[in-house]
C-alpha cells in the first residue's frame, strides 16, 4: 500500500530553544535546530513547516531571521518550497540521516538493561509474526459480502450522527451494557450458555481474554493442562506467565481426561477447545465433557474454554458448551467476535462466574482500562437489529463450499501424499503428509510462493508430531482455493522429490521454528 503523505503539522508541536546571549545568529540557532529536527527524523520527510511569519511570532524573533534560516535548508536540500502552499521536508532527504539512532550503551554496546524470561520469551516469539494479508490458504480470513458492509456502513452512520456522549470519557471496564445484553442473548440461544450481561467481560479478541484469565487464575509455577497437540499461542502465554505446562493427548473425542489426571491430578487449570480442537479439529465427546467438569469440580481447578469458531458448523446441531453444563462454577468462556465478523474489529469476550466479575473487571482496567466505546455501540446495534444472524447464515453456506471446494482440489492434486481431514465445522481443514513428508520444509516452499499455510508438528510438545497442514478456506473465492491447491500440490511434491533425491528422512524437529504458523488467524 503506497503511504500517503501525513497532513498534520507536527512542526507546529516542535520545541525550538534559542540562545539570545550567543555569539551564533539567530537565524544559524534556527537553521541548525530544524536541520537537527529534520536529520534525526522528528520531522519525517514531507513534513509542513509553520509559516515564516508565523515561527517568527512564536520565538519572538523576526521574520528576516526565520527567511534566512530556511533560505539555508532549502539551498542544502533539507526543505523544499511549494508555491501557494508552504515549506515541507523533502522527501529526498538521504535515508540514512531519517534513521532514529538506536539507543547504546556508553561503550557503544546494547543497552545493558535486561527484560525479564518473560519479555525474552516474547521477544523471541514475536520475530515471526507476519499478518497473513489475503493469501490463500492463511487461516482466519473472513468474507464480508455487500450486505454486511451496507449493514455497518448505515448503522456507523446512525452512530456518528449521534455520537453519544459517553464515546467522549471513559467508559467501564467491562464493556458497554448494551454491547454485553446482546452478546449474552446471542450466547444463551446459540451456544448455551449461561450467562447473564453482568458476566460478560468485552475485550479486544480472545487473545486478551485468554491472557487475562491466565494473569487472574494463575500463579508462576501453576500445573496447567494443555492441549497435545494444541494452539501454540496460548501455550506461549503460559509459558510466558511462569505456568508449568503439563501436555496431555488429544484423540477423536477430544481432550484425554483420564490421561490429564495421570500427568497432574491437582492441575491448577485446563486450556481446552472442545467444540473445535485447534488443530485437529476433534470434538469433545460428552462422556469427556462430563468427566473434565467432574474433575475440576472436585480439584477447584479452573476450565478456560475457548470457543473460537463454533459459530460455522455444517452438520448437526451445535454442541452444548462445557460453560452450559457447568454447575461448579469453574469454568470461564472465550469468544471472539473476530472470527465472526472480521479482524478488524477486534472484538471479544469472556463469560466469567459471577465471583470473578469484579476480578476480571479490576484486571481489564490496568490492562487497558476499557474498550472503545464506539466500536462497541455500532457493534450492539448490528446485533440488534438482527444483521448478526443473517451474516452468520450466509457465511456459513459460504464456508461449507469452500470447505468442499478445498476437499477436492486437494484430493487431485494432493491425494497420494495425504490424508484429508474433512471438519464439520470451522473456518480450516487438516491434512496429514503420508511417508515422512516435512510439514515445516512444505510451508517453507510455500510461503517463497505466495502461499501461506501452517505446519501442523509444531503444535505437538510431548506427543509423537504428525506432519501436516492446516489450510485456511474462508475468505477466499473459490477460483482461487483452487488454483491455490494446484500450486501447493506442486510445491509438495518438489520438496518430496528433494527428500528423495537426499537419501535423508524429511520428518520436522519439535524444535523447528515455529515462524508464522504459531498463530491461528
Amino acid at each position: 500500500m503506497r503511504h500517503k503523505p501525513s497532513r498534520a503539522k507536527w512542526s507546529d508541536l516542535l520545541h525550538l530553544t534559542l540562545d539570545q546571549g550567543s555569539s551564533s545568529p539567530i537565524f544559524q540557532q534556527i537553521y541548525l535546530a530544524l536541520r537537527e529536527a529534520i536529520v534525526a527524523n522528528t520531522l519525517a520527510p514531507g513534513s509542513k513547516l509553520p509559516s515564516s511569519r508565523g515561527l517568527a511570532l512564536r520565538l519572538k524573533v523576526s521574520r528576516t531571521s526565520v527567511v534566512s534560516a530556511y533560505d539555508q535548508l532549502l539551498a542544502e536540500g533539507y526543505v523544499v518550497g511549494r508555491e501557494g502552499s508552504g515549506t515541507y521536508v523533502s522527501d529526498d532527504v538521504p535515508a540514512a540521516l531519517v534513521t532514529p539512532a538506536r539507543v547504546a550503551g556508553a561503550d557503544g554496546t546494547a543497552p545493558r538493561q535486561m527484560v525479564s524470561v518473560a519479555g525474552a520469551r516474547y521477544g523471541r516469539f514475536a520475530a515471526d509474526l507476519i499478518p497473513p494479508g489475503s493469501l490463500p490458504f492463511a487461516a482466519g480470513c473472513c468474507s464480508v459480502d455487500a450486505k454486511t458492509v451496507e449493514a455497518w456502513r448505515r448503522i456507523g452512520a446512525e452512530q456518528m450522527r449521534r455520537f453519544d456522549p459517553v464515546n467522549l470519557s471513559y467508559a467501564d471496564p467491562s464493556g458497554e451494557l448494551s454491547l454485553r445484553r446482546e452478546i449474552a442473548a446471542y450466547l444463551r440461544a446459540a451456544r448455551a450458555v449461561q450467562c447473564d450481561e453482568e458476566q460478560v467481560i468485552v475485550l479486544s479478541g480472545a487473545q486478551q481474554a485468554i491472557d487475562l484469565s491466565i494473569r487472574t487464575l494463575l500463579d508462576p509455577g501453576d500445573p496447567v493442562w494443555i492441549e497435545d497437540p494444541g494452539y501454540a499461542a496460548t501455550r506461549e502465554a503460559l509459558a510466558g506467565a511462569g505456568a508449568r505446562l503439563v501436555p496431555v493427548p488429544v484423540d477423536e473425542n477430544g481432550l484425554d481426561v483420564a490421561a490429564g489426571i495421570a500427568s497432574a491430578a491437582r492441575a491448577r487449570a485446563v486450556y481446552i477447545t472442545p467444540s473445535h480442537q485447534y488443530p485437529t479439529g476433534a470434538a469433545m465427546s460428552m462422556a469427556r465433557r462430563l468427566e473434565l467438569l467432574t474433575w475440576a469440580s472436585q480439584t477447584g481447578a479452573w476450565i478456560i474454554e475457548d470457543d473460537y469458531d463454533s459459530e460455522f458448523r455444517y452438520a448437526g446441531r451445535p454442541l452444548a458448551s462445557l460453560q452450559g453444563l457447568d454447575r461448579g462454577g469453574c469454568v470461564v468462556y472465550v469468544g471472539t467476535l473476530s472470527k465472526v465478523l472480521f479482524p478488524g474489529i477486534r472484538l471479544g469476550f469472556a463469560v466469567v462466574p459471577h465471583h470473578l466479575i469484579d476480578v476480571f473487571r479490576g484486571a481489564r482496567f490496568l490492562s487497558d482500562r476499557s474498550p472503545p466505546t464506539l466500536q462497541q455501540a455500532m457493534t450492539a446495534e448490528f446485533m440488534r437489529q438482527g444483521f448478526l444472524t443473517s451474516h452468520i447464515r450466509r457465511m456459513r453456506q459460504r464456508y461449507k463450499e469452500a470447505r468442499d471446494v478445498v476437499v477436492e482440489a486437494i484430493a487431485r492434486h494432493l491425494g497420494d501424499l495425504v490424508d484429508i481431514e474433512v471438519p464439520e465445522c470451522g473456518m480450516q481443514l487438516v491434512i496429514h503428509f503420508r511417508d515422512g513428508l516435512s510439514d515445516m520444509a512444505v510451508t517453507e516452499a510455500a510461503r517463497r510462493q505466495g502461499i501461506i499455510v501452517k505446519p501442523v508438528s509444531p503444535h505437538y510438545v510431548a506427543a509423537l508430531p504428525r506432519q501436516g497442514l492446516v489450510l485456511g478456506y474462508s475468505g477466499f473465492d473459490n477460483h482461487k482455493l483452487r488454483a491455490a491447491a494446484a500450486e501447493l500440490g506442486r510445491i509438495a511434491r518438489c520438496v518430496a522429490d528433494r527428500g528423495a533425491q537426499a537419501g535423508v528422512g524429511s520428518g520436522a524437529t519439535r524444535d523447528a521454528p515455529l515462524a508464522i504458523a504459531s498463530l491461528r488467524g
